[in-house]
């Protein structure tokens, strides 16, 4: 019986799930079919189907998994409405989980977002009628930094990321 949490369910979607991270580690995600995940998992298309609406459904739900494990790296601050702005937590980890970012980045477009920023943090630092624009920009630009971190196989430290970031953002966070 195929029911929802049942081991052999998910073993196959953890098989699946594997399979998917690799192959989009190599290919675009235009050109990986249902049959390339179930011949690298060794499962029928019926256990895919029986599990996802189709590669776009696997992909919604490896990025929502991988989501909601970066989002337990701040349970405490979500937990309490508040925010530390320790990068640095954030920083270990993507360095010691390098495939979960590399991966949750080809899944994402330029604009999401893998670092937000809420407004009311913004409003602490800076007063400006054009906050939402100051907004973007941050995003924007630790993305970006993290990108090219992330794609250079995270050779700085942890420490020097957080160092270019503070140095590029006056020391405002």
């Amino acid at each position: 019986m195929n029911t929802k949490n049942n081991k052999r369910r998910r073993d196959s979607i953890e098989k699946m799930e594997k399979v998917f991270i690799n192959l989009i580690q190599e290919k675009d995600l235009s050109k990986i079919s249902v049959s390339d995940i179930c011949t690298g998992a060794g499962l029928n298309r019926s256990t895919f189907y029986a599990n996802y609406l189709d590669i776009y459904d696997l992909r919604d739900k490896v990025k929502e998994r991988l989501e909601k494990e970066f989002l337990s790296l701040y349970s405490d601050e979500v937990a309490k409405k508040s925010s530390s702005h320790n990068f640095l937590k954030l920083f270990y980890h993507i360095r010691e989980n390098q495939l979960f970012y590399k991966t949750y980045m080809k899944l994402t477009t330029d604009s999401d977002a893998i670092i937000g920023y809420d407004k009311e943090s913004a409003e602490k630092f800076f007063n400006s009628e054009f906050i939402d624009y100051h907004i973007e920009f941050f995003k924007s630009g630790l993305n970006a930094i993290l990108r090219k971190w992330i794609n250079g196989g995270c050779r700085e430290t942890p420490e020097e990321i957080e160092g270019i970031l503070k140095s590029e953002y006056l020391r405002k966070f």
